[in-house]
């Protein structure tokens, strides 16, 4: 049923501050960007990794109604060559830590921070990512 990651969206109070900081993270502009009627970005999109997966930053006054304005409980990971690494970029750069890194298996490694945004983004090595793109 699941086939692969499409979109990962992520909300933020402040999308033009959002975008900036994972321009920063990510070393790219966004390549998508939608208005809202006051001219601030209600939505940017950002294509990364190997397979050009989706990053979705939406304004948050578009989160569906009910929707806790807290950390979510759901955890997206993008795979990393050096997990450590990364993790110390994410704090440096303002991210708070989730969990720090665990061992979950043979090569398998774990992190999670909140961004400045109140998204958990989750990073791991993962020998089977990486057998996929060889």
């Amino acid at each position: 049923m699941l086939r692969g990651l499409s979109t990962i969206s992520f909300y933020a109070d402040d999308v033009t501050e959002a975008s900036k900081w994972y321009t920063e993270l990510l070393g790219i502009a966004p390549y998508f960007e939608r208005g809202n009627p006051d001219g601030t970005p209600a939505y940017v999109e950002f294509r990364i990794g190997d397979f050009q997966h989706e990053l979705g930053i939406i304004d948050r006054r578009y989160a569906v109604p009910g929707t806790a304005p807290a950390v979510g409980e759901s955890i997206t990971f993008w795979h990393v060559d050096d997990l450590a690494e990364s993790l110390d970029r994410l704090v440096a750069m303002g991210a708070q830590v989730h969990d720090g890194i665990r061992e979950r298996g043979e090569g398998f490694d774990t992190a999670s921070v909140i961004d400045p945004f109140g998204n958990i983004l989750g990073i791991m090595t993962n020998p089977h990512y990486l057998s996929m793109i060889r």
